[in-house]
């Protein structure tokens, strides 16, 4: 069982007294930026993969047989390969622009902390991610063996926290008062284009046909939201089926499979982007409802807390990442840890093309730590990174000057009146400590 450590974050260090109280007035009076890029922290999905369901599952939904990928099922594709590599040579440019790297791979890559979840599509996107930033060096990617869990990603599988199934589902039963059924009515034209693609009709028909013999209408399963498991917070029976029946269709947008195998010919970019509201609202019960984001967040945010406090005060801190001296910080894992992530800051975010808080492959909240070079003051700054649809699928290079979609992001409770929401650092550490669940977290890197 992993330690559990209370520990206070030190705001002065050896004789640094570091100048974290900024009010809001003044930085928002600010018409120029004058900060300086410090430490940027990526949290980030992996790139386009195959879908997670084996095909033999999914022909049992659709009247006709999905398309395959050509990789095995949940592998990263060689284009999602391709995809994170290009979104790492938009990092290297924006990250040299602001001076924080040097275009020196070899020395950069001593001041760069990579770290992945454990299994193969959040490794292989990490890797790319490093080659893309730092393509003329060897970047290690941490990550533990394939039996492991991590405790940033996987905390309720190394003892670091608990995750009292109950109380999870009694939490999400109580958003949706205690009537999962309710969704049915409240995403009936979402569900309506799901089944119409699936068993190939216009969603326009009415009547609409009857399923196709022998094949499952996962529309009509039952949404009842049941007891989970550490690994599933919650069972939304019904929801879960129809995630899994849908998710295959943002990826054969992304991965650039012919037009008439994305949704067999029917689904454009509108399409995709509406359907997978499905999938969104399935991660949002699952890991945003705030007691199960406390849990299974907290670790990973207080590393990430204490890293730019880290940086800041230029000290070395237990239960950060890296050392003192890190410049970046990759962290990559799957679309539930980064929904729980946001969940837990409440952030949330639109970019053209997609719906509300979508987990676009490759998209990463990213952490910004600034430094004034007139006051001294440090700021956190947030945003979500992400290729557009149609960057994915068109492998499009990214620059500075083309760079991909970014929505500024509002932290609640920290974030002042500017256009880029900055925060204080001395907010932002009052704010995660606040959000943090200390039974949740151990101080080990």
């Amino acid at each position: 069982m992993t330690r559990k450590v209370h520990e206070r974050i030190p705001l002065r260090a050896a004789g640094l007294t570091l100048a974290l109280v900024i009010s809001g007035a003044l930085v928002q009076a600010q018409a120029v930026d004058d900060t300086q890029l410090k430490q940027v922290i990526i949290f980030g999905r992996h790139s386009v993969r195959a879908a997670v369901t084996d095909i033999g599952t999914l022909n049992t939904y659709s009247a006709k047989p999905f398309p395959s990928f050509g990789v095995g099922t949940g592998i990263l594709t060689p284009n999602g390969a391709k995809l994170e590599t290009i979104l790492g040579g938009y990092y290297r440019l924006w990250l040299t622009n602001e001076k924080l790297l040097t275009g020196n791979d070899s020395s950069d890559a001593n001041f760069v902390y990579f770290r992945a979840n454990v299994i193969e599509r959040t490794i292989a996107t990490a890797q790319a991610l490093a080659a893309g930033m730092l393509p003329a060096a060897s970047v290690n990617v941490n990550h533990f063996g394939p039996t492991e869990a991590d405790p940033l990603f996987e905390p309720m599988f190394t003892g670091t926290s608990v995750l009292d199934l109950h109380k999870s589902l009694a939490a999400v039963q109580g958003r949706l008062g205690a009537n999962g059924e309710s969704l049915t009515a409240a995403y009936a034209a979402e569900l309506a284009l799901t089944r119409s693609v699936l068993f190939g009709y216009p969603a326009s028909q009415t009547p609409a046909p009857a399923a196709p013999t022998g094949i499952v209408d996962v529309t009509t399963i039952p949404i009842d939201v049941t007891l989970g498991t550490a690994g599933s917070p919650v069972n939304l029976g019904g929801l879960t089926t129809i995630t899994a029946a849908v998710d295959p269709f943002i990826m054969e947008y992304a991965d650039g499979m012919p037009a008439a195998d994305v949704g067999w010919g029917q689904l454009t970019a509108a399409g995709i982007s509406q359907i997978m509201r499905l999938y969104t609202l399935d991660l949002d019960l699952t890991y945003r409802t705030p007691y199960v984001a406390s849990v299974l967040s907290s670790n990973v945010t207080s590393h990430v807390m204490r890293s730019m406090v880290q940086a800041a005060t230029g000290n070395a801190m237990t239960g950060a990442l890296g050392n003192p001296s890190t410049k970046v910080i990759a962290l990559i894992a799957s679309d539930g840890n980064i929904a729980a992530y946001a969940g837990l800051f409440h952030l949330d975010w639109i970019l053209p093309g997609y719906q509300a808080d979508t987990y676009s492959p490759g998209g990463a909240v990213v952490f910004q730590l600034r430094q004034s070079q007139s006051t001294g003051e440090y700021i956190v700054r947030a945003s979500y990174i992400a290729q557009t649809l149609d960057q994915l699928r068109n492998l499009t290079i990214l620059t500075v000057a083309a760079p991909p979609a970014i929505a500024p992001l509002f932290i609640p409770g920290c974030s002042i009146r500017n256009a880029t929401f900055d925060c204080p650092l001395e907010s932002f550490v009052r704010v995660a400590t606040h959000a943090i669940d200390p039974h949740s977290v151990d101080l080990v890197n």
